[in-house]
């Protein structure tokens, strides 16, 4: 397997999200491409025996990401960020999903099947994340919301700690704006093929025109003289 820094580009701020119970996804989106959803699934499976009913909030590092969990009443809210953007900002993150999920959802939570709020919650983690990856003021926010304001309390732990014993997992992940950059070039090639094959067509159609037309004049021409004067 390739090493985890050979394979990743960097992702600015919050840049995967999932809501799950206890192992069931929920909800998720993702700014990136890659495998931050199984690493987050792998995540769950180790905290799934932790149904705490109390908040618990915890990181684990995955090489330069962190993944950060809040647990709340039976619900998971888990954020994949780099480590140098701190752990503040995603647990204010954390902290407005789950009071948004929770008000929009409540007790349907502990009992949707898998993926049942994700057409809809799916937009609201993409709004969520743009704006505390964009907003100079969120980290303000963060420093007057009192229960999470110390992050030193915040326990960091390493990734392995919730896996099983001896399971090794590399995380990949590439920005979509590379591949939003391939889907540009892709797309681009194909109208060109495209209008390659438009004028290839267009110039076989005028070529057996004039083919049709000069075998006419060929078998008028036998008929009536070189310049059709005895038709």
């Amino acid at each position: 397997e390739r090493d985890i820094d050979d394979v990743m580009t960097r992702a600015n701020g919050v840049a995967y999200a999932l809501v799950a119970r206890e192992t069931t996804p929920l909800a998720e989106h993702s700014e990136v491409e890659g495998n931050a959803p199984e690493v987050a699934k792998k995540v769950l499976q180790g905290i799934a025996s932790n149904n705490s009913r109390q908040v618990s909030r915890t990181s684990y590092v995955q090489g330069i990401y962190l993944f950060h969990v809040l647990v709340s009443d039976g619900i998971s809210f888990i954020c994949m960020a780099e480590e140098d953007f701190g752990r503040r900002v995603p647990f204010v993150f954390l902290e407005d999903v789950r009071q948004s999920f929770t008000a929009k959802y409540g007790t349907q939570a502990l009992h949707a099947a898998a993926y049942a709020f994700n057409e809809e919650f799916s937009r609201v983690l993409n709004q969520k994340m743009n704006y505390y990856n964009t907003n100079p003021q969120a980290d303000t926010i963060g420093r007057v919301r009192k229960e999470i304001s110390e992050v030193k309390n915040i326990m960091v732990e390493n990734i392995e700690l919730v896996l099983e014993r001896g399971e090794k997992i590399d995380l990949l992940v590439d920005k979509t704006d590379s591949l939003q950059d391939e889907t540009f070039r892709f797309r681009r090639q194909a109208r060109r093929i495209k209008q390659e094959m438009w004028w290839r067509s267009m110039r076989m159609t005028i070529l057996l025109i004039i083919v049709v037309f000069l075998g006419l004049y060929f078998v008028l021409a036998l008929a009536c003289g070189p310049r059709l004067k005895n038709c």
